[in-house]
């Protein structure tokens, strides 16, 4: 009788044991659920407070570019456009910027300053929209603010290297409050920025294709010549084009109809086992897109044997006439960006792409959209004011360094027969374009030069 007793008694405790453990594995999942849940939601936080940072970063820069293109745009038409685009990028910063989960007195100050650009830039473009000269006093305003965005574009960009390399957490400034971003800024609202060094770096705003690549899509493709070709004669293009003995393994992957360019796509193996792919307009059998994949661990030949290794391929493949632009450097492979000359006119909106190596100067890539949608002879006849009438539409400080004639597209899908003046005023270089049929000022582009390229915006 005892022993059952006894039985019952451990088993009993046993039951105990076993719904206690229970309770404490219902705890333990429960307690990682929970945990998993707050890493989420930070890093949930994380991601929303860098996408407001970093949109912050682009539209500061925007707010630089146009105040630098308001100091020396001479026509009130010019000038309205461009102070309005400047009231609009400094209303989208302070969007961003009130998104961040930092209340300090240095981002008070920016937002203040934003909120001055913002008016400031509104009541001058009204002048401009009623044919009004900016004085002396506004132009002095607009370079001041001009050397303020300077430096808030630089701090902006250091902050995010430090985000970048995770040297700074939203996190950690959301605990700590004003002292850490202080000491981030370096006291820029004391110091009024004059202590800051830090480069301009470049932002996905910045055009890198080059003047007006953003213009390149026309309804009517005036480059894409030739009757409809099949998937066979496409293939046969392939071959032509980058040689048989370069082929190792041959994919085609159909047709894209919906494309801007209806095109074939094929999927290339090199001997090398390389990766490359291939596009060949519908219309024509032209050659739209081409990569080729590989690592190139040095940088060996110069920007200017590149830019002649560029030259001569585009020559062999039937595009003669091209001159280089810009260009971006990025590891190891520089693009550049060749336009038309038609008898000594640039053609801007006959672009082509060419990625070249730097380690032997292999052609790994070109892209010909803009080429294909707009290359034609034009009519370069129309010019009815001189170079030196044009000149005198010029802000009296730019120092010209170069000058020429140039086409370039409207966001109208039209083109504008230009003299374009490359100059700098201060330590800011420009390009202006004035019509050349009536002396209009049509656009002003600011250059950047950055380690990895020539950059316009």
């Amino acid at each position: 009788m005892n022993k059952i007793k006894d039985w019952v008694s451990r088993l009993k405790q046993g039951h105990m044991l076993s719904v206690i453990g229970v309770f404490l594995l219902i705890i333990i999942v429960l307690g990682v659920l929970l945990y998993q849940k707050q890493v989420e939601a930070k890093q949930t936080s994380e991601n929303t407070y860098n996408m407001a940072f970093f949109e912050l970063v682009d539209y500061v820069q925007n707010v630089e570019t146009y105040l630098a293109k308001s100091l020396i745009s001479t026509t009130p038409e010019q000038g309205a456009e461009t102070l309005t685009n400047l009231w609009r990028e400094a209303n989208m910063a302070q969007s961003y910027l009130a998104r961040l989960p930092i209340e300090s007195q240095e981002l008070a100050n920016t937002e203040k300053f934003l909120n001055q650009v913002s008016d400031y830039s509104y009541s001058l473009s009204r002048k401009n929209i009623y044919q009004e000269s900016l004085g002396e006093e506004d132009l002095k305003n607009l370079k001041e603010l001009h050397t303020y965005s300077t430096e808030l574009t630089n701090t902006l960009n250091q902050l995010s290297e430090d985000i970048n390399s995770g040297r700074i957490k939203w996190g950690e400034l959301t605990q700590k409050g004003d002292n850490a971003f202080a000491q981030q800024v370096d006291n820029i609202s004391k110091e009024g920025f004059s202590n800051l060094e830090e480069n301009f770096h470049e932002y996905s705003g910045l055009i890198y294709d080059g003047a007006f690549s953003e213009h390149l899509t026309s309804e009517e493709k005036k480059g894409l010549t030739g009757e409809n070709i099949d998937e066979e004669t496409a293939k046969q293009k392939v071959q032509e084009f980058i040689g048989t003995e370069q082929i190792k393994e041959i994919e085609s992957l159909g047709l894209s109809e919906n494309a801007t360019i209806p095109a074939y796509d094929f999927s290339i193996k090199t001997p090398e086992d390389h990766q490359m792919n291939l596009s060949i307009s519908q219309k024509g059998g032209h050659v739209i897109y081409l990569n080729c994949n590989r690592e190139v661990k040095a940088e060996i030949i110069s920007q200017e044997e590149a830019n002649q290794k560029g030259k001569d391929y585009l020559t062999s493949k039937g595009f003669p006439n091209m001159k280089e632009t810009y260009y971006l450097k990025q590891d190891g492979i520089v693009t550049i960006n060749y336009a038309y000359e038609q008898k000594g006119v640039t053609m801007y909106p006959d672009l082509i792409k060419v990625k070249v190596a730097l380690d032997d100067g292999e052609i790994l890539g070109i892209e010909t959209t803009g080429y294909l949608n707009n290359h034609t002879n034009r009519d370069i006849s129309k010019v009815k004011i001189s170079k030196e009438e044009a000149k005198k539409t010029l802000n009296k400080q730019l120092d010209i360094q170069s000058e020429g004639l140039a086409v370039i597209p409207t966001e109208w899908k039209t083109e504008i027969l230009c003299y374009e003046f490359k100059g700098k005023v201060d330590d800011t270089e420009f390009l202006v374009y004035i019509n050349a049929e009536n002396g209009r000022e049509e656009d002003i582009l600011v250059i950047h030069n950055t380690p990895n390229g020539i950059l316009t915006m």
